[in-house]
């Protein structure tokens, strides 16, 4: 770490340490005491509704208090009471219930088809006995339990419910009501959420004071880095397009010493050695085994002459500089398909521009690169390149039928994709594009530089 990012460092962090650990202390502070603003909410809303519940089970009592207070113990008074009770009601979820101290429904305006069977056994979700605690809290006095029953205005859906029940032991009889407390689960959500909100908006109000410190802080050291960033980056630009053209100008070198020195030394030696063949005697005395050897070495003369050759194409194409990058690109697909077997298509669309020697270079490499990775890795059975001329610009495409790959993965491994940035480094020193796109179909690599006039 470079000494003003440790200055840049020791500004900024205990800054933002301090207001964190301030934020985490305030977020720790506000949820405490949203939760005991909850628990104080949701004691009293059940308290309060535990006293309104005790109170309809009194107005119940005192709807049928004349038929039990009268004596008769026959079905029809009964009947007449439980009559009552149906018709007592406060809203789609506001009823009254009724059962038998052993378990058995005798009313249940919402759910009439539990009226005459056996609940004594019938536990919730959690393994509870629903009727058997309902019963002993009205055998006790009266009283609130909470437990679990389906709500008829919500598809039978089962939800916790708060009942009161007291015992009617003249005619053997347990009376209840209750509500549902999703209703009171939702209002504590609400208040849960408002909460979270106040704590999310104190928060927000520390981290944007946070930030703004740390942001005056950091654009007063970065405010003495902008110019010395720039400057790098010009310079590592310029070292970069540097290097290119030192490797192209080494290519050059190397390209006319193997043409114009070692090629011309194989030549002086291959004429040399069909002298020596041509001057032995053709029908006397000649040294044992002499023809053949000649006749070898001269075979392996002209393989290594290819081999300069092609060597030297490779690095420099003379094809390049003397006819031009077109010539130059239906040289290198020849050359792919007689050394790799290859077939490679050359197409050249709309009228030419001039290019400068450079942008013909990196075109060349950029497609000598292509075929090349195509050659070795993308198992292609064919492969095209189209130069094509735009208005303004001058396009060069590569593309093949191989089995591609993962574009994004090559170009961070960095043991990897070194064409790839050496292809983008050709085009960004000339203010060009490089775009590269590959799949199961193949790979399509596109390079657009801009055009520097029309040919005359």
């Amino acid at each position: 770490m470079k000494l003003r990012h440790k200055f840049l460092l020791l500004a900024v962090a205990p800054l933002a340490l301090a207001m964190l650990a301030i934020a985490l202390a305030v977020r720790s502070q506000a949820i405490t005491l949203a939760q005991h603003q909850r628990a104080l909410v949701e004691a009293a809303y059940l308290q309060a509704k535990e006293v309104e519940l005790r109170h309809y089970v009194q107005l119940a009592e005192s709807a049928i208090s004349p038929l039990v207070a009268s004596g008769r113990n026959d079905d029809e008074t009964r009947q007449a009471a439980i009559a009552i009770l149906a018709q007592l009601d406060y809203g789609p979820d506001g009823y009254f219930f009724l059962y038998d101290l052993q378990g058995r429904s005798l009313m249940h305006p919402r759910q009439p088809e539990l009226v005459g069977q056996d609940l004594w056994a019938l536990r919730d979700a959690h393994g509870r006995p629903t009727i058997q605690n309902l019963i002993a809290a009205a055998q006790a006095g009266g009283g609130a339990v909470r437990y679990q029953w389906r709500k008829p205005s919500s598809e039978q859906q089962l939800v916790d419910k708060l009942g009161y029940v007291v015992a009617i032991p003249q005619w053997n009889w347990m009376m209840g009501t209750g509500i549902y407390l999703d209703d009171v689960d939702a209002a504590l959500q609400r208040i849960d959420a408002r909460a979270r909100d106040d704590i999310r908006q104190t928060l927000l109000w520390i981290g944007a004071i946070a930030a703004i410190s740390i942001f005056v802080v950091a654009v007063a050291g970065m405010a003495l880095n902008v110019s010395e960033h720039r400057a790098s980056d010009a310079k590592l630009q310029q070292l970069a397009q540097r290097v290119v053209q030192s490797q192209e100008d080494e290519r050059v070198r190397l390209s006319r010493e193997l043409h114009d020195g070692v090629s011309q030394l194989l030549v002086s030696v291959k004429l040399l050695i069909e002298t020596a063949i041509e001057r032995l005697p053709a029908g006397g005395a000649r040294p044992d085994g002499a023809t053949p050897l000649l006749a070898t070495a001269l075979e392996r003369i002209n393989h290594v002459f290819v081999e300069v050759r092609r060597m030297s194409h490779a690095l420099r194409p003379a094809l390049l500089d003397d006819l031009g990058l077109q010539a130059a690109l239906e040289h290198l697909a020849r050359q792919m398909h007689d050394n790799g077997g290859l077939q490679v298509a050359l197409t050249v669309n709309g009228t030419p521009h001039a290019l400068s020697g450079d942008q013909s270079t990196a075109l060349y490499r950029i497609a000598q690169e292509a075929l090349t990775n195509v050659l070795r890795h993308a198992r292609a059975r064919s492969a095209g390149i189209e130069l094509r001329y735009d208005a303004g610009q001058t396009v060069l495409a590569i593309h093949d039928n191989g089995i591609g790959f993962d574009v994004a993965d090559v170009q961070q491994d960095p043991d990897r994709g070194i064409g790839l940035r050496n292809m983008n480094e050709r085009m960004a020193a000339l203010q060009g594009t490089l775009t590269v796109t590959s799949g199961p179909l193949g790979t399509h690599v596109i390079a657009r530089l801009p055009a520097t006039g029309a040919v005359s």
